[in-house]
């Protein structure tokens, strides 16, 4: 059975205490665009504690470019509550050890949910030592990304973990287009590829490809 996670989002959010009581959320954070609507719509239920945790961004000046457009935004968008960024290790070879024999997989395939499961469970652990209420992460705001798979993986983190895992869909009514608007909004830098040196080259095939057919 298909499970509608956007609805179960709208059914934990109902539940939720408000004012001074809001509940604590550790949101793992892959980039600024994919941040902007997910930081608006949650900080009005949660108090937000941000990681940047994504080993698998290639070449590293990428990474630290992401870092800090993600910073800039912070700094710019006005939400309810001060949001602190918390900077995980950038250690490639976390992440090419983890998806080792999976190069040449397509994007979307098995590489990927291995590095999905990879920052979700240091998303877990990460929440679990910050003692926060709930965790989750904004790679579902993607039409590029499965929600469902990433919903069961940070389930699975969760329970590992014994801490809840807030599910989402963030890019369901119209959640992704809201984040292209945030994004030209607040003149942000928007990557043509998911992060690591396999989208990476992966994609400038495909605009090779374009040209080639021009």
């Amino acid at each position: 059975m298909k499970i509608n996670y956007q609805k179960k989002l709208e059914e934990t959010l109902s539940s939720l205490p408000t004012g001074q009581d809001k509940p604590t959320l550790l949101l793992h954070c892959c980039c600024a665009p994919c941040s902007t609507y997910v930081l608006q719509y949650l900080s009005k239920y949660f108090q937000i504690k941000i990681l940047f945790y994504n080993p698998n961004i290639a070449p590293k000046n990428e990474y630290f470019r992401r870092l800090e457009e993600l910073k800039i935004l912070i700094k710019q968008m006005e939400l309810e509550n001060t949001v602190e960024i918390i900077e995980g290790d950038y250690d490639s070879q976390q992440f090419y050890q983890c998806v080792r024999g999976l190069e040449n997989e397509p994007e979307g395939g098995a590489r990927c949910e291995r590095c999905f499961a990879l920052r979700l469970e240091e998303a877990a652990k990460q929440a679990v030592q910050l003692e926060v209420n709930y965790f989750t992460t904004s790679l579902t705001i993607s039409p590029h990304k499965n929600a469902a798979l990433l919903n069961e993986i940070g389930q699975l983190m969760g329970d590992k973990y014994n801490i809840p895992f807030l599910c989402s869909d963030f890019k369901k009514k119209e959640g992704f287009k809201q984040s292209l608007l945030l994004s030209d909004q607040y003149d942000l830098y928007r990557q043509d590829y998911c992060g690591c040196i396999f989208s990476k080259k992966e994609r400038e095939l495909q605009k090779q490809v374009r040209c080639d057919t021009k």
